[in-house]
């Protein structure tokens, strides 16, 4: 049953309205106000409150901290200095504004929040000495909105007269209040999307409107859906643009071949995830007469059916990406493109651009070609199978440099074991496609090594999968680890990715071209990762760039198969600056590439579309592209990117909360992965289910936080539970509409 309560009002009585008027003025402190213009404001209208309105301003106005510009009009007196940054906030109301103009975050108290959210462009000043050790301001205004809409469970009120949303995200304070007219005759208690309408001066809750009903908390699809609507992604294409991509001519016309690069007879073929619907890369083998290898990297030709200033490239530019959740896959492109004309399917012809080069054995680039083709793919491999004939054959994996004689290329062992085999085995009578498997493995050993050596890091975090029956019930959890398939696959997408922005990159004069930019670590982070791994009796090197990415990379491989490897692969990845799109060009610090770009995938990312284009439009001959105009496209890309990330992440999230819905009684053991002044984190070993054992719940001592050891001590006992300890834990709670897993803590693990 729905709690009922009155809609309140923000001021706390009249004995805090010397603060609310300063708030007033100095929000809008170039307007000057009489004591109506205020009341209207505070929303009263009776004679006491005027006459404490006029009593406070004069008030004020003696101490100097305001002005009086004309007769009964009164300004801020301006003594500070503004500053503008973004906010963000705890789960607790206050926060920190994150600003260039300061080398610390700037906290805000909840009472200085000022009804600015989670997110928000603000303006704000610095008191003139510091509280409690740290820079302390006041929001005074609210320049841009992070986001306007909610996802969040409704409550009716007052027989149904009006209705307030409960919203799901921690960091949103206060519940939205909606009028009966504005519910889209919501049930109680049903999940909705709502979007925030206004926020009165005197109202201590934002007024808004109900957008979508999403159903009844708990059940799958509405907790899906509401993942997507809470960062604001579809989950469905507009009819329009559905239209329109179904009556586009998908056929490969002699007229269009003519135009291209014809590699139809040259042996192609995909590798590929098991599962997986679309293909939008391909790889081709060749050896020439003159001992080189030819090796073709063909990605779908997106760009040459999504043409700017259509529908439906509208939408893939809003959609920016796709998205990957833990039940479905909402594409950025409609079906009849992404699975089918722009799928690179076995024994179909398709149009694809290709980096095209000529490689001895030594993995060095002799030449190199890029361009529009049309080509024939004779087979799709998953994974495993790839895996499977490198694996089967470790006489021909790194050994000699040179190429398979006919006799060696007949002794290859094609067979696959039967529960990974997807082609049917056609390929087995074709053992030069085995041939080239193990060709291209070795030539991408040879320049992973290069890589590694140049400075690159090796990020293997192993990703968390789950088994769902028919009805999307989670049956068990596996992990996604990479193995030399993968890798083969990878190092020749990253070699197209490095050689088209090498490409235009190194052209004079400068062209404005999407480049995939990852910055330098910042030194507090990197101290801050070594005081963790200390826990565990590693030490990192950070006197260079070199011994800083050696030590990093020795880091994460002697984690591996340890009970503190998520931990530590986790840590390490936040310690790195996040990679984005961008048309001024730093290079990739974590790949060690001067110059990177995005080519391989325009099936499920748009900057790969608009570097097709860019590409095409250069060979061409054409002038530089307005820089100004594709770095907005940059950023809208990169933001679309970090709320397709999040999505994803929540619903693996939602996924594990469901998973141990069904082991309640059950004890685990699992690593200390987090420690703060409310509790400490857990992840699960064996399924990486990570929750949180509260302070509260620990009653065998008082327990208080060290900081200092990231560890929560008994005050009694002295019994430490510190980051990476092993402990043994029992789910106490499962909360699928907030997302937050609870447990028990049973005690230290023996082992």
């Amino acid at each position: 049953m729905s709690k009922k309560r009155k809609r309140k009002s923000s001021k706390k009585g009249i004995s805090n309205l010397t603060n609310t008027i300063l708030s007033i003025l100095k929000k809008d402190r170039n307007q000057s106000y009489n004591y109506k213009q205020i009341a209207a404001k505070l929303g009263v209208n009776d004679a006491s409150s005027r006459n404490q309105i006029i009593k406070t301003l004069a008030k004020l106005a003696a101490k100097q901290e305001i002005e009086q510009v004309d007769r009964g009009k009164f300004k801020a007196i301006v003594t500070a200095e503004y500053h503008v940054g973004i906010l963000d906030l705890s789960a607790r109301g206050a926060g920190y504004v994150i600003c260039d103009d300061f080398d610390e975050d700037v906290f805000i108290a909840s009472n200085n929040v000022n009804k600015a959210l989670q997110g928000d462009e603000v303006e704000f000043y610095v008191y003139k000495r510091r509280k409690r050790g740290r820079i302390e301001g006041e929001i005074t205004n609210i320049i841009k909105r992070a986001k306007s809409e909610y996802v969040g469970v409704i409550q009716m009120q007052k027989n149904n007269n009006y209705a307030f949303v409960v919203p799901d995200s921690s960091k949103m304070y206060k519940d939205i209040f909606v009028p009966i007219n504005k519910t889209l005759k919501a049930e109680d208690g049903d999940k909705v999307l709502v979007e925030l309408e206004d926020w009165p001066d005197n109202a201590d809750s934002p007024n808004g409107k109900v957008l979508k009903v999403l159903g009844k908390p708990g059940e799958h699809g509405t907790e899906i859906h509401a993942i997507l609507a809470e960062y604001g992604l579809p989950h469905e294409f507009p009819y329009d643009v559905e239209e329109y991509a179904n009556n586009l001519d998908t056929s490969i016309t002699k007229e269009e071949i003519s135009k291209r690069r014809d590699m139809r007879q040259d042996l192609t073929f995909t590798i590929d995830p098991k599962d997986a619907k679309d293909f939008d890369d391909a790889l081709s083998f060749k050896i020439l007469d003159n001992g080189l290898y030819e090796i073709g990297i063909h990605i779908a030709d997106v760009s040459h059916y999504v043409k700017e200033g259509t529908v439906l490239d509208d939408e893939a530019y809003e959609r920016a990406t796709s998205i990957y959740l833990v039940d479905r896959v909402v594409p950025m492109l409609p079906e009849v493109l992404s699975n089918n004309a722009c799928s690179l399917r076995p024994n179909e012809e398709k149009y694809t651009f290709s980096a095209v080069f000529q490689i001895n054995d030594k993995a060095e680039i002799k030449n190199q070609w890029f361009g529009r083709t049309v080509t024939y793919s004779d087979a799709r491999f998953a994974y495993e199978e790839a895996q499977a004939i490198i694996e089967n054959n470790p006489e021909f994996k790194l050994g000699t440099e040179r190429s398979l004689s006919a006799v060696e290329a007949s002794q290859i062992k094609t067979e696959i074991p039967k529960e990974v085999s997807l082609t049917e085995k056609a390929y087995q009578t074709q053992p030069e496609i085995a041939q080239a498997v193990l060709v291209l493995d070795r030539l991408a050993k040879i320049m992973r090594k290069k890589r590694m050596s140049t400075g690159a890091i090796s990020f293997d975090k192993v990703e968390v999968k789950f088994n769902l029956d028919e009805n999307n019930n989670p049956q068990g959890v596996f992990f996604k680890t990479s193995k030399d398939a993968n890798k083969l696959i990878e190092e020749f997408m990253l070699l197209a990715n490095k050689k088209v922005a090498e490409f235009i990159g190194k052209q004079s004069p400068k062209k404005t071209f999407v480049y995939r930019v990852h910055d330098e670590p910042d030194d507090s982070k990197l101290a801050a990762l070594q005081n963790v791994v200390g826990r565990f009796g590693y030490k990192l090197n950070f006197k260079d760039r070199k011994t800083t990415s050696a030590s990093l990379n020795n880091l994460l491989k002697e984690v591996v198969g340890k009970k503190e490897q998520n931990l530590v692969d986790t840590l390490a990845i936040r310690s790195m600056s996040k990679a984005e799109y961008t048309t001024n060009n730093i290079g990739h610090y974590g790949l060690a590439f001067d110059y990177y770009s995005h080519f391989t995938s325009p099936i499920r990312r748009y900057p790969d579309v608009m570097v097709h284009r860019l590409l095409q439009h250069y060979l061409d001959g054409g002038k530089s592209a307005n820089e100004a105009t594709y770095e907005e496209k940059c950023q809208h890309s990169s933001n679309m990117e970090m709320l397709a990330t999040k999505a994803e992440r929540d619903s693996i999230k939602y996924m594990q909360i469901r998973f141990m819905e069904d082991h309640k009684d059950q004890e685990f053991v699992g690593v200390i992965s987090g420690v703060t002044d409310w509790g400490i984190y857990v992840e699960i070993i064996e399924n990486k289910c990570e929750g949180m054992v509260s302070v509260r719940d620990m009653k065998d001592d008082h327990y208080g936080f060290d900081q200092d050891q990231y560890a929560m001590v008994g005050r009694n006992t002295k019994t430490m539970y510190q980051l990476g300890d092993e402990v043994i834990v029992k789910v106490k709670n499962t909360d699928l509409v907030k997302k937050h897993l609870d447990f028990n803590l049973v005690g230290k693990s023996e082992d």
